[in-house]
């Protein structure tokens, strides 16, 4: 099971945990969870105009061996206006644009999507239970 919480932070509410969403979904091959701004794909979505998020910008994906893993999709800009960076405990690691890293089986982290142009973020906690 991958858990995911997800909270949309803004300078105005830095610290605050009002609004924010929960997903999850099994631990079975082919398993997807999705966060960006269109409802209709993604489960965990942004506010419609926070732009620095593409329609669907991050992607969980369970392979064949039960282990997950996110990638940031390329949107249809050649440049992001956003960074994406993968925390788990101490260790962080920015995920590169249009890039894929494994999630740590049985551990949990937080990916945040920070705007290049205004001090809004949003963090996605992920917890994989093994």
């Amino acid at each position: 099971m991958l858990e995911l919480t997800m909270a949309a932070v803004s300078a105005a509410d830095e610290g605050a945990t009002a609004g924010m969403l929960m997903a999850d979904a099994p631990s079975e091959p082919g398993a997807v969870l999705r966060v960006g701004r269109d409802k209709t794909v993604c489960r965990l979505a942004t506010p419609d105009d926070w732009l620095f998020v593409s329609r669907v910008h991050l992607e969980f994906l369970c392979g064949p061996d039960g282990a997950w893993q996110v990638s940031w999709l390329r949107g249809s800009q050649p440049d992001p206006s956003s960074e994406v960076r993968l925390t788990v405990g101490e260790y962080a690691q920015p995920i590169g644009y249009g890039g894929t890293v494994p999630l740590p089986r049985g551990g949990s982290g937080e990916i945040v999507v920070q705007d290049r142009t205004a001090p809004r973020s949003v963090n996605v906690g992920f917890y994989h239970e093994a």
